[in-house]
């Protein structure tokens, strides 16, 4: 699996999908999940979160899972060269792949080779559960999740915007999700101007400390005995 997992900032993004499609010069088609943004299309951060996509110069095709058939899904997923899913409520984006049974459809695309992006929520889900969001957003956005299981990608839940700047997610309050939810999750926390990717055969393998601070290598979910 390809998985390119980003808290804020998107430098990573480019080299990530030239590696991923063999070369800068390609034109890809990238779908675009904006179901965690559901209610915030006024936001400044959802404005440019598209934009800093879109500046690539690849094709961006919008996709709102919950208003797709998981056969639907299934057959635009096969048209793309890479997946985003963008930020925004991690509950409303669970909710709206959990409902539909398109999170299936998407971890069946990914295991399968689509290189998977997330920012923030999009991030937050590839791992094992999230309830440790639930500090960061709202669970009643997803009214209809049943419980709080991610897609499984990886094995560790996605802290992001770890280093605090962010006037919503102050220092103190990712401190208390590390407290609170640290000792039943493994938690990985990610600033903003970090990334995390992870790749099969990248799998068990490990960097310096002083790298992983830049880059990390995360085992994927399932692949180590």
């Amino acid at each position: 699996m390809r998985l390119l997992l980003l808290s804020w900032q998107s430098g990573a993004l480019a080299p990530f999908l030239a590696d991923a499609s063999g070369g800068p010069d390609r034109r890809l088609t990238i779908g675009y999940v904006t179901d965690a943004q559901a209610g915030m299309a006024g936001a400044p951060f959802v404005a440019a979160e598209r934009a800093r996509v879109s500046a690539l110069g690849h094709e961006v095709r919008e996709i709102i899972a919950r208003d797709a058939e998981p056969h639907q899904l299934d057959a635009a997923l096969g048209a793309l060269d890479a997946l985003y899913v963008a930020g925004g409520s991690t509950f409303a984006l669970l909710e709206a792949l959990k409902t539909t049974g398109n999170d299936a459809v998407i971890v069946d695309h990914v295991r399968a080779g689509l290189p998977y992006i997330g920012t923030s929520a999009g991030s937050i889900i590839a791992g094992p559960d999230i309830a440790p969001a639930s500090l960061m957003d709202d669970p009643a956005d997803g009214p209809l999740l049943r419980d709080t299981r991610g897609l499984a990608l990886i094995d560790t839940t996605i802290v992001p915007h770890a280093d605090g700047l962010l006037p919503p997610y102050p220092p103190e309050l990712i401190d208390r999700i590390l407290h609170t939810y640290g000792g039943d999750h493994r938690l990985q926390p990610l600033r903003d101007a970090k990334h995390f990717s992870s790749t099969s055969a990248a799998l068990g393998s490990s960097r310096p400390a002083s790298e992983r601070d830049a880059r990390c290598e995360i085992p994927v979910a399932g692949a180590l005995a």
